[in-house]
């Protein structure tokens, strides 16, 4: 869901600029310093999950997990999200460097909505953390390729078609990603729940 150089119109790629700059600076803040190493394992993880593309016609998808990074993360979410776009545009390409800060709202903003929403599911047994993983999963999709799609309608009625059927081949993306954000939030329950739990917090 990496939006290119050249695509959106100034104020679009101006206003997620400025978002994206309070959202980092936020999370930044929100970070303890014990959680640097966690934060910096599920960035890479992102940035992973973003290297894997496959082809669904009219376009290439690719797992985002930001929905598990959201649930694990919260605020926390935004700097991860940052750093691994950052790299994947200096080393691939994706993305661009002026669309960085429309790019992370994209995918970070539906990742903070999983956290405000699904994260006390995590704490109340099995069936409900399956369920948080795999609703924060869906959402993390379903959200990032709505503001994708917003994104690129608001710079110009040339992009309304093209983002409807961006949208619709992440159709399947969002299953998949719901099924294994579900399996991956019950195995962290099961073999790191401090990960899962954050400090201070035991998981049930």
């Amino acid at each position: 869901m990496h939006i290119s150089e050249g695509v959106l119109s100034l104020p679009v790629l101006a206003g997620g600029a400025a978002l994206g700059l309070a959202g980092v600076a936020w999370g930044l803040r929100r970070l303890p310093m014990d959680h640097l190493p966690q934060t910096a394992v599920l960035s890479a993880a992102f940035f992973v999950a973003g290297l894997i593309h496959v082809p669904i016609p009219p376009a290439q998808v690719h797992l985002l997990l930001n929905g598990m990074l959201g649930l694990i993360l919260g605020p926390a979410a935004f700097p991860a999200i940052f750093v691994a776009l950052s790299l994947q545009a200096l080393l691939f390409q994706f993305g661009g460097l002026t669309t960085l800060g429309i790019n992370t709202c994209n995918m970070a903003l539906p990742a903070l909505l999983s956290w405000f929403c699904l994260r006390r599911l995590l704490f109340r047994g099995r069936l409900c953390r399956l369920l948080a993983g795999a609703l924060a999963g869906l959402s993390g999709v379903l959200g990032s390729g709505l503001l994708l799609a917003l994104s690129l309608a608001l710079s110009g009625e040339d992009f309304y078609q093209l983002a409807v059927l961006i949208l619709l081949a992440h159709i399947p993306v969002m299953v998949i990603e719901g099924v294994i954000t579900a399996l991956l939030a019950e195995f962290l329950a099961q073999v790191r729940p401090e990960l899962l739990a954050g400090p201070g917090r035991p998981l049930r």
